[in-house]
């Protein structure tokens, strides 16, 4: 059998390239607060807006599931955008609302451009 060389790795201090010094994990600083799920405020209502957010995204069946993602291809928008028109408005939205998916396109390309940058 070989020997195992054993050595003890001398840490190098940070440089320009090399940010944390040699033998650093590369992990988290321990140093960080740690922060909830829901933020530094209170706890409030945040445990009631995620099961609603729950049952609103991930309580559909599959063939309601299955029906927007069809209008929402006839009409040029994606399933999330004619979901959020129906949660939000309480209304689905039909070809004749010119005026409405005109304005949910362009607030999505406002939103993709403001990502981007």
């Amino acid at each position: 059998m070989s020997e195992i060389e054993t050595s003890n790795f001398v840490t190098e201090p940070a440089s320009e390239t090399n940010g944390a010094p040699s033998g650093h994990n590369g992990g988290p600083p321990l140093d960080d607060e740690h922060r909830p799920e829901w933020g530094h405020g209170g706890i409030g209502n945040y445990f009631y807006w995620k099961s609603a957010h729950r049952a609103a995204w991930h309580g559909t069946s599959p063939g309601i599931v299955s029906f927007r993602m069809q209008k929402a291809e006839r009409l040029g928008l994606t399933y999330e955008e004619y979901t959020l028109e129906i949660l939000e408005r309480g209304r689905h939205l039909q070809i004749e609302d010119v005026e409405r998916i005109a304005q949910i396109k362009q607030a999505r390309t406002t939103r993709i451009t403001r990502d981007r940058s």
